[in-house]
């Protein structure tokens, strides 16, 4: 059974239709790449399934269960975690304490930012999981709003995986990154999916990232599937190399 299965969802924004007709598979274990021209409906599509938009037509179905007209926050109870294209974090505070605000509310603490009181050995532990997981122990005590742009969305990333998903989302992760930035970003993702078996959905334009990680691809143009397959399949697909792909050489 697909962990999340999307039926030919459409989203109106009145007489215009961002997404039309679109559905979409992924089974537990996969990295699914969603990729586009802008204005491809890559970022309705996205609101669509982690529950900031509910679908015009059609349904998504989380674990076997119908969600469409379930919220954000609930989707994050039943396993579902999304970061954002304009990084969400603290930055005011440090990574550790950014850490802990996300263990916290996920074993459903009162939040104890400045003192150890009532913090618990085991939210202590998972703190610490997350800070060797994401490779922030070197700056587990600096304020995250110091930190390098790399740093900071490794940070929001280790926050959505405080809430032990079965289902990370991922929306554009490497934009704004230089090239350094970008590669430890993509190695982060690689081995939370394949040493961790974390579900990843990803939208993401940088296509040396895409063809890197992705097991699947799903290719919109004008809020409608064109294509979908493997990396290599993709790659070929001339259709793609037109639409996108062609696009992107061109500008390059």
């Amino acid at each position: 059974m697909s962990l999340l299965e999307v039926r030919s969802v459409t989203q109106r924004f009145g007489e215009l239709a961002a997404v039309k007709d679109v559905s979409l598979s992924v089974e537990p274990g996969e990295l699914h790449a969603i990729i586009g021209p802008n204005g491809a409906g890559k970022t309705t599509f996205f609101n669509m399934i982690s529950g900031f938009y509910r679908p015009t037509a059609g349904s998504i179905w989380f674990d076997g269960v119908d969600v469409t007209a379930v919220p954000p926050n609930e989707r994050v109870g039943m396993g579902m975690a999304r970061t954002f294209q304009i990084t969400e974090v603290f930055p005011e505070l440090s990574v550790r304490q950014n850490l802990r605000i996300a263990v916290e509310i996920t074993q459903g603490l009162r939040l104890q930012l400045f003192s150890r009181r009532g913090q618990t050995a085991a939210t202590e532990a998972r703190v610490d999981e997350l800070l060797e997981l994401g490779a922030l122990g070197a700056n587990a005590d600096r304020n995250v709003g110091e930190l390098s742009h790399g740093d900071q969305r490794t940070t929001e990333i280790m926050m959505a995986l405080a809430t032990n998903p079965k289902l990370l989302l991922l929306d554009e992760p490497a934009a704004g990154m230089g090239t350094k930035e970008t590669f430890d970003t993509a190695v982060l993702i690689r081995r939370l999916h394949r040493k961790h078996k974390l579900t990843i959905v990803l939208v993401e334009h940088d296509m040396r990232v895409i063809f890197n990680l992705a097991d699947r691809i799903t290719v919109l143009a004008e809020g409608e599937v064109l294509d979908r397959g493997t990396p290599d399949e993709i790659a070929a697909s001339e259709k793609v190399q037109v639409a996108y792909l062609g696009e992107k050489r061109e500008g390059t």
